[in-house]
């Protein structure tokens, strides 16, 4: 990137980089988002957040730049008064102290709340009486009614609710400045501007502009996050693990969020330029970026396209013609930036991990300390009743026509952490967001900041969107078996199977740390009874009807609520799913279904199992097993029914999911019925090595084993290498012919760029089984 800001009135020095010295010819300020492209002489200007043509009064001038080195430059002229020449807006000192020498913006990054220093070398020396007046401003039509503008002086520094001025040092014709932000400042890109007191009739000088973030540092800020190891986590780290599978097998998968990667803070900030918000209201919607949960409303609802020319369009259908399929997404960063070089045309296509990644990288650059969370078997109650009614058929098969709501094998969404101002101290700390576009909230697919404290207390009337979340976690698991005559009876199954295994990243480490009693207490206690009791009343309203509590809801029918969720008849037998192998991609699985007669007399049952491939959202494929056993039990008998399916079986319709659902409906002859249900995810295999100590700017050797998965050879197998720090762009290499089942080795070299724990992701990429995805941490040293 050019050294020179495309929207900045300077140019910087060759003696001093840190130091910025004023081009002859006046030249505006860009408005406050900025832009990305850096602008050519003479190139019409463009702003990255608006497609149409700025007004003519509002381009830059340029001057000839370069032509007389060392001349001093300056903007405009008030003949003998004071003038500032160069501003050096000690980046290190300030980066280092705000925690944001990472971004590689040209612009200063500070944080809110906290004091920042410039040193302004004038072209003479001010009287002791005289002080600076700066200005602020930010967005357009910028107004201190509004608090997207300041005008303040230097004085005795004091940290307040206004911004605020001091001299630090000051030597002849050299003046040394802290300048401070109140902790619930405005965040986005502003424009500096100054003059001295006694020259008031001169106008200001502009001395450029300065990018300021949310401060999980400061106190007096919402955001602010009192352990300095979860900031680090939260808001510093730039890789992380979101994890997938299916509760009885959790799989770690890399991401690289990039939040200090070129570009990426520019395009967060033009993410609230691009919201319908900002272009109904610019001037309302950039008053309201003090506020976090005003900003991760807007975000949560960007992030998808649904509503607008948000980053990322969703798919779910298992087909992914005209884009990239969401497993192929390796992190944020190109996600981002295709978004952003396509003009605001959709990225295709993400789900529910690509939409919390690319929350997750907006949120961290931004300043809000955030992190990805998996909810396994995750409801997804469609009409608010707090069950998840499945409809099946005698072989266990989803009825789709019939089945509205779901239970997907797995969710992610994210939590920030934030006062809640607008509910209470009580419900401060994480916040549930989700940017994947189920729901509608307020006319609007997004969701959240709903507070995490109020879902497990049952709050759920607290904004917003408490009821969505609390099904998420808490809904129960209603199986109805549907009749040829379009009846319907209850089927009994495992009702409290929703909400399980609720994870996240460890702070400083890659293990799973599981939070589910932040969302709920343990099963059957007094608190979590007291919780559910109050979610139902405030969700429905209540009317007693002799034993039965009858719900309604809003403009919707009547449910009894003892009908539809108390448990089925409990069978006289019971039935589970064993793995006898470890379930491989490109092997047989090998299965059995146990069964166990609990009384003392003989039983006949009728099993009829089916098996799917299927969807993370359990959203079946294609079936791959059918079949029917007459099983007999003696007392207290048990048997095992043996299951085989076949590569051959299934390798047709194997999904990039990987995943298989088997299902036995039993019915006992006496009319007992029971489901057993078993979801498995095809395991695979990939090591990666590391052959010497990692330093920045030294090259190491990488190695990467692979194995074949199939009884087949296979050709033309590729291995997709990235890693934020450790590599710039991503780095394709060719794997060799691999025989059936075949290990193989590929050794390359990477050099890393940036010292601490650093991810690098590997994928073996073919076009004969879906990706095989690994990673590893590489700790970098420091160069000596």
């Amino acid at each position: 990137m050019n050294q020179t800001s495309p929207t900045s009135p300077f140019t910087k020095s060759k003696r001093t980089p840190e130091k910025w010295e004023f081009s002859k010819a006046v030249q505006e300020p860009s408005p406050a988002s900025g832009s990305l492209k850096t602008q050519k002489p003479h190139e019409p200007f463009h702003h990255p957040s608006h497609d149409l043509k700025p007004r003519d009064d509002k381009l830059p001038k340029e001057g000839k730049q370069g032509k007389r080195k060392n001349k001093e430059r300056y903007l405009g002229d008030d003949g003998d008064g004071i003038r500032v020449t160069k501003v050096d807006w000690q980046r290190s000192r300030n980066g280092a102290a705000h925690h944001t020498q990472e971004y590689p913006c040209l612009e200063l990054v500070v944080r809110r709340g906290q004091l920042f220093s410039l040193t302004l070398e004038l072209s003479a020396a001010m009287d002791s009486e005289e002080t600076f007046i700066f200005t602020v401003e930010t967005g357009p039509e910028a107004s201190e009614a509004l608090h997207t503008k300041a005008v303040f002086q230097t004085s005795e520094l004091e940290m307040s609710d206004t911004w605020t001025a001091a001299k630090d040092t000051q030597t002849e014709n050299t003046v040394t400045v802290s300048l401070a932000s109140p902790p619930d400042a405005v965040i986005g890109r502003y424009l500096l501007s100054t003059r001295v007191s006694s020259r008031c009739k001169h106008r200001d000088r502009k001395l450029g502009e300065f990018i300021l973030l949310f401060n999980p540092w400061c106190p007096e800020d919402d955001v602010f996050l009192a352990s300095e190891e979860e900031r680090q986590e939260y808001v510093l780290n730039d890789s992380g693990i979101i994890f997938r599978g299916v509760e009885k097998r959790i799989r770690a998968q890399g991401w690289n969020y990039g939040q200090f990667e070129e570009d990426i803070l520019n395009i967060c900030l033009s993410i609230l330029d691009r919201s319908p918000s900002h272009q109904d209201s610019p001037a309302t919607d950039v008053s309201c970026r003090h506020d976090p949960i005003y900003v991760t409303r807007i975000i949560s609802a960007m992030v998808n396209s649904n509503d607008d020319r948000g980053v990322v369009q969703g798919q779910w259908q298992g087909k992914y013609g005209g884009g990239t399929s969401p497993l192929h997404w390796r992190g944020s960063v190109a996600t981002l930036q295709k978004w952003f070089k396509g003009r605001s045309k959709p990225v295709k296509y993400g789900q529910c991990w690509v939409f919390a990644g690319v929350l997750c990288t907006v949120l961290r650059c931004l300043g809000i300390a955030t992190r990805v969370v998996s909810n396994f078997n995750s409801a997804h109650d469609t009409d608010r009743n707090l069950s998840v009614d499945k409809y099946v058929d005698s072989f266990g098969r989803t009825l789709e026509d019939l089945t509205e709501d779901s239970m997907w094998n797995f969710h992610v969404w994210n939590e920030s952490w934030f006062a809640r101002k607008d509910l209470g101290p009580s419900y401060n700390g994480w916040q549930v967001l989700d940017a994947t576009p189920q729901e509608e909230s307020e006319g609007v697919f997004r969701c959240g900041p709903a507070s995490v404290t109020a879902i497990r207390e049952g709050d759920v009337h607290l904004a917003h969107d408490g009821p969505f979340v609390f099904a998420e976690v808490n809904a129960d698991y209603v199986t109805w078996l549907w009749n040829e005559d379009e009846s319907r009876e209850r089927v009994y199954s495992d009702t409290k199977k929703i909400g399980r295994c609720i994870s996240t990243k460890a702070v400083g480490s890659d293990s799973r740390v599981d939070i589910t009693s932040l969302y709920k207490y343990p099963e059957g206690s007094r608190k979590e009874r007291q919780g559910d009791s109050k979610a139902v009343k405030k969700l429905f309203s209540v009317e007693a009807s002799g034993r039965r509590t009858r719900l309604r809801r809003a403009g919707g029918r009547g449910l009894w609520r003892d009908d539809l969720l108390e448990p089925a008849t409990k069978p006289s037998i019971t039935g589970k799913f064993k793995v006898l192998e470890p379930p491989m991609l490109g092997q047989d699985l090998k299965l059995a279904l146990c069964l166990a007669n609990l009384t003392s007399r003989a039983q006949r049952i009728r099993v009829n199992l089916s098996g799917a491939t299927i969807l993370y959202t359990r959203k079946p494929v294609a079936e791959i097993l059918h079949e029917s056993h007459a099983v007999r039990l003696g007392p207290q008998e048990e048997k095992k029914i043996p299951i085989m399916i076949s590569y051959s079986q299934y390798k047709e319709d194997l999904t990039e999911d990987k995943k298989i659902l088997l299902a036995a409906m039993c019915l006992v002859t006496k009319g007992e019925k029971l489901l057993v249900e078993k979801d498995i995810t095809l395991e695979d295999f990939i090591i990666i090595k590391v052959l010497g100590p990692a330093v920045v700017g030294v090259v190491v050797a990488v190695e990467v084993t692979v194995v074949n998965p199939l009884l087949e050879k296979v050709k033309d197998c590729v291995l997709i290498v990235e890693g934020s720090g450790l590599l710039r762009g991503q780095l394709s290499l060719d794997v060799p012919s691999l025989e059936p089942q075949e290990r193989a080795s590929v050794q390359f070299d990477i050099t890393p760029s940036k010292s601490g724990p650093r991810q690098l992701q590997v994928d073996l990429v073919s076009s004969h089984f879906p990706d095989i995805k690994g990673f590893v941490v590489i700790h970098v040293a420091t160069a000596k």
